[in-house]
């Protein structure tokens, strides 16, 4: 995903990611994996971003629950705080700061231009709320307040980032160069991972049916009865061909967890049909992530020590975000 840099010219990459339903296997595959992989070559930031989950409707409760869930698995998949920062978003006040002086420099038709927004929008008509149209300045300000040179986004999000680049811009042009312009980094595989009941739309932590997604805490017996309960077609070779989507999105998470060539899966079952697949595909995934699950209950068990990473994690970007903040005031005017 990322080409490694010598430490003197390591690059700062940008993550953030939801506390929002469960984590799955997309996220996992799509981006996780990849942000633990590429920690010795650069200067990784990951955030919690609580903020822009409150952008609908969460019970208290949960969203505390579902923050630390997040962290402990960022942690147990292999972000190691020694070389990488893991924050919760709320906890740096500089991210909602930024964020209203971006406010006041992005038109209105570059905010209405945003694809997420039109769609959701849409379902929720009169109901959407503000701070989801005002989704993208908050991503922007998260993105520059940390000279941020690389952020890795799915295809969902890169307009987000064009937005951000954009602002940057405006700002740099306006003030005096500010900003650094963040470029993004689409995995080559895996940034869609889609759902296993409907291979048209990407796999989602808020997806409403039991058989949507595979989530990373999910036990061998749910694993096994979501793959084997996977649509497929009524075809009978199996192939990659982006043509049968149900089974190409199958047949791409069997290459991520095997890091087999498809060739070679391919091979393997050729003469076979979707019930061999479904079933090496299920135990596949049942052992990608015994590690992570394994790893997962024995941070769990100690709630101080999670605390303390964090803690450590926004000690490390805090005094980089409120340094941006300052500049950025003296510029307008602020101080």
């Amino acid at each position: 995903m990322f080409t490694v840099m010598s430490e003197a010219k390591r690059k700062r990459v940008f993550s953030g990611i939801q506390p929002t339903g469960n984590i799955h296997i997309g996220n996992y595959l799509g981006a996780i994996r990849h942000w633990a992989s590429s920690q010795v070559g650069f200067d990784n930031i990951f955030c919690i971003v609580d903020l822009h989950a409150i952008t609908t409707s969460q019970d208290p409760r949960m969203l505390r629950t579902r923050i630390r869930q997040a962290a402990t698995l960022l942690f147990a998949a292999g972000i190691d705080p020694r070389l990488s920062a893991v924050f919760v978003q709320s906890h740096v006040s500089a991210h909602a700061e930024l964020a209203w002086i971006l406010n006041c420099l992005i038109p209105m038709g570059w905010m209405q231009r945003m694809t997420q927004f039109k769609e959701k929008s849409q379902k929720q008509k009169e109901r959407v709320l503000v701070g989801l149209f005002d989704y993208p300045a908050l991503m922007a300000a998260d993105i520059l307040l940390y000279e941020t040179d690389l952020v890795p986004v799915g295809e969902d999000q890169k307009q987000h980032l064009e937005l951000t680049r954009d602002v940057a811009q405006r700002f740099n042009s306006t003030y005096g160069l500010t900003f650094k312009l963040p470029e993004p980094v689409i995995p080559r595989k895996g940034a869609r991972i889609m759902g296993l009941d409907d291979p048209t739309k990407k796999m989602s932590k808020s997806g409403s049916r039991p058989g949507h997604a595979v989530y990373l805490l999910d036990s061998p017996e749910e694993i096994r009865s979501k793959i084997m309960g996977a649509t497929t077609d009524s075809l009978r070779e199996i192939h990659f061909d982006k043509g049968r989507p149900a089974l190409h999105n199958l047949l791409v998470i069997y290459e991520l967890f095997t890091g087999l060539r498809r060739a070679e899966i391919e091979a393997r079952f050729k003469g076979k049909g979707y019930i061999d697949l479904k079933r090496d595909l299920a135990e596949v995934i049942i052992e990608g992530l015994r590690p992570v699950q394994q790893r997962y209950r024995e941070l769990t068990m100690d709630a101080a020590y999670i605390d303390s990473l964090l803690v450590g994690g926004v000690s490390k970007v805090r005094p980089i975000a409120e340094k941006t903040l300052l500049i950025v005031k003296e510029k307008i005017g602020l101080r």
